[in-house]
């Protein structure tokens, strides 16, 4: 007997769960699209952007106001993430280290596309190497982990440089500037050198150069962002100038551009 009520329950249970499992997925729903949105929304306009009715999503925001993931405001026209949402996020954002989050990116470079590629972030001294990858058919170059790249002169440091708005990293491209040969200095503007590389940067979004920093060498880079829109570390490509294709647009530049863009994703940032 007590196993014919097993076996009718069984379907029973089995259906519950995957109730359960659709009410959370769609509860999920909700949250995700109020974060897409900016954090704050109408029930109207929450329901239009994640495509459930009005009710459905009311009934689900209710639960989520009850957990304290989501807030109604005084006027209780619009809803908001609340306190233990905020939670969630902060804890993510403690454990978003774009050296360890590229680390995939990076990986995939030079697995799939064989390329010599590392990321840096900006060190006192400069942009510092943290990250070096390379493939089977290593490209011989005297950078690596530790080493310091140029701001004027490296794709890598031309990002720094152009995307971040610093009093230090200003200061050091000046004293680059200074002790450039005059060969080097006559690569960049005649007026405003370093004001003019600025504004191409900021412009292309990217850097890329062709036997300035290392004879020989190309590279191109693209730049990581934080969950704040700060530039926090540039992801680079490099190889020799003979077989590697240095442009933006171009194939490598591609890949490393939307790599980049990956590891932005997973610190949180949301392109503007």
């Amino acid at each position: 007997m007590v196993e014919e009520c097993n076996e009718d329950e069984a379907p029973a249970r089995s259906g519950e769960r995957r109730r359960r499992v659709q009410s959370a997925v769609t509860g999920m729903a909700v949250l995700k699209g109020l974060a897409r949105m900016g954090g704050r929304a109408s029930l109207t306009a929450l329901a239009a952007h994640i495509e459930e009715s009005p009710a459905k999503v009311h009934r689900y925001l209710v639960s989520l106001v009850e957990e304290g993931l989501v807030a109604r405001d005084a006027g209780g026209q619009q809803y908001q993430l609340g306190v233990e949402a905020l939670q969630i996020g902060l804890a993510a954002m403690r454990q978003a280290d774009p050296i360890r989050l590229a680390e995939a990116s990076l990986v995939r470079l030079r697995e799939r596309h064989e390329i010599t590629c590392f990321i840096a972030v900006m060190g006192n001294k400069g942009p510092t190497i943290v990250r070096f990858e390379e493939p089977g058919l290593p490209v011989t170059v005297n950078v690596r982990v530790g080493s310091v790249m140029p701001l004027l002169w490296s794709a890598t440091g031309r990002v720094f440089l152009g995307l971040l708005d610093e009093r230090e990293v200003l200061a050091l491209a000046q004293a680059e500037l200074a002790a450039a040969a005059p060969d080097l200095r006559a690569l960049l503007a005649a007026h405003d050198p370093i004001g003019q590389l600025r504004r191409d940067i900021r412009a292309a979004g990217c850097a890329a150069v062709r036997d300035v920093n290392l004879k020989g060498i190309s590279a191109v880079s693209a730049p990581v962002y934080d969950y704040t829109g700060r530039l926090c570390a540039v992801l680079t490509a490099l190889g020799a100038t003979g077989g590697f294709d240095p442009a933006i647009d171009g194939p490598i530049g591609t890949v490393v551009r939307e790599e980049a863009v990956v590891v932005s994703s997973q610190l949180g940032y949301v392109r503007p």
